[in-house]
C-alpha cells in the first residue's frame, strides 16, 4: 500500500486526484495539503467539493515544512504552481518520494524555456535532467523507473496524441507546420477567480497566439515546429484540438489508419474513431482521448477531444503512477 500525498489538493486537479487515489486499491491517501498562506488551509475538503461529502472528509492542511510532510510518504502529486514545484520537489525527492508533478517546472530540458515562459530561473538543471515526461502512452519504459515524472500539460496531451503516430510514421509534410486550434473550458484557467475566467465575462476567445507557454512544449516533445491557437471557451471543463495537417505525397487515408491503430491497439485510455469525429460530451468526466480524423487529398484533419482535469491532468497522473508501480493502467480510472 503506497503513503500518498497531494499537495495543492484544493483545485480542481487536486479534488479529481483526491478521488481517483481515495478508491485506487493500492494507494491510502496519508495527506490533503494546501499552502501555508491558502485561505483553504484547515477547511474540509468536502466543504469545497461537496460532490464528495462523506467520502472525502478529510483536512486541508498548511503546508509548512516539505521535509515534515514527506515523512512517511511514499507518493508526493504536486497540484502546485510551477515555482512552488521547483522548490518543493527536491526535498520530497531527497526524502525517498516518487514525485508526479503536474505543474511545468520540470516539463522541459532547456532552462531558457523557463525565464521567457514561466517567469523564474531555473536553479535545479540535475532534477531537470533526470524528469521523465509523462505522456503515458509513448514514455512507459521511462516512466517504470522515474522518481521525478512530470505530467504533461492539457493541450499538449491531446495535441500530441493526435499527432505523434502520424510523426513517427513519417507520414506528415512538416514543411507545412500544422495548425493546433484549440478550445478549452475555463476549469483550465484553475479555481482562483479573477476577471479573465469568471463565467459571466468569458467568450469564445483565442489568447495567447504565437506566446503560449505549451507551444514550445509541444513543439519540443514532437520534435517539429506549431501552430498553437489556443481559444477560452464558455463551458465549463473539456478541451476540443482541431489539427490541420499536410500528409506527404502518396500518402493515403488508409496509411493515417494504420499509423493509429498500431500505435493506439492496445492503449485502454485512447479511442479511435472510425467515422465522425469526438465531441467534448464524449469525454467530460472520463479519462480518454478521442480522436477521429478525415483526409481530402493530401489534407489532413484531426479531432481529439480530452477532460482537461482528467486526461489532461488527475487521471493521466494516477495513469503515470500505475505504470510506474506495475499496477493495471487503469486502475481507479474506469
Amino acid at each position: 500500500m503506497l503513503n500518498t500525498l497531494i499537495v495543492g489538493a484544493s483545485g480542481y486537479t487536486g479534488a479529481e486526484l483526491a478521488a481517483y487515489l481515495q478508491r485506487h486499491p493500492h494507494t491510502h491517501l496519508s495527506g490533503l495539503m494546501v499552502s501555508a498562506q491558502s485561505s483553504d488551509a484547515g477547511k474540509c475538503f468536502s466543504e469545497l467539493h461537496p460532490q464528495y461529502k462523506g467520502i472525502l472528509d478529510l483536512p486541508l492542511k498548511p503546508l509548512l515544512d516539505a521535509e515534515d510532510a514527506a515523512n512517511g510518504a511514499d507518493v508526493v502529486f504536486l497540484a502546485t504552481a510551477h515555482e512552488v514545484s521547483h522548490d518543493i520537489a527536491p526535498i520530497f525527492l531527497q526524502a525517498g518520494c516518487i514525485v508526479f508533478d503536474l505543474s511545468g517546472a520540470y516539463r522541459v530540458q532547456n532552462t531558457q524555456f523557463y525565464p521567457r515562459y514561466y517567469g523564474f530561473e531555473h536553479k535545479n538543471t540535475d532534477l531537470l535532467d533526470q524528469a521523465v515526461y509523462g505522456l503515458a502512452e509513448w514514455q512507459a519504459e521511462k516512466i517504470k523507473t522515474a522518481r521525478l515524472i512530470a505530467v504533461p500539460g492539457c493541450y499538449p496531451t491531446v495535441s500530441q496524441l493526435s499527432l505523434k503516430p502520424l510523426l513517427d510514421a513519417d507520414l506528415l509534410d512538416t514543411q507545412q507546420w500544422p495548425v493546433i486550434n484549440a478550445i478549452s473550458g475555463v476549469s483550465g484557467a484553475g479555481r482562483k477567480a479573477s476577471i479573465s475566467n469568471s463565467f459571466c465575462e468569458v467568450s469564445l476567445q483565442p489568447y495567447g497566439i504565437f506566446n503560449h507557454r505549451h507551444q514550445p512544449e509541444i513543439a519540443t516533445h514532437l520534435g517539429t515546429e506549431v501552430i498553437f491557437n489556443p481559444h477560452l471557451g464558455n463551458f465549463v471543463r473539456g478541451i476540443l484540438a482541431t489539427i490541420t495537417c499536410k500528409l506527404k505525397s502518396g500518402v493515403t487515408e488508409a496509411h493515417v489508419r494504420q499509423a493509429y491503430q498500431q500505435a493506439y491497439h492496445n492503449k485502454p485510455l485512447i479511442r479511435l474513431y472510425e467515422k465522425g469525429f469526438p465531441a467534448l460530451k464524449a469525454v467530460v468526466g472520463l479519462p480518454f482521448c478521442d480522436i477521429g480524423f478525415a483526409v481530402e487529398g493530401q489534407h489532413l484533419i484531426i479531432v481529439g477531444a480530452e477532460d482537461n482535469l482528467l486526461k489532461g491532468a488527475a487521471a493521466q497522473a494516477v495513469q503515470c503512477m500505475n505504470i510506474r508501480f506495475g499496477y493495471e493502467e487503469t486502475q481507479a480510472l474506469l
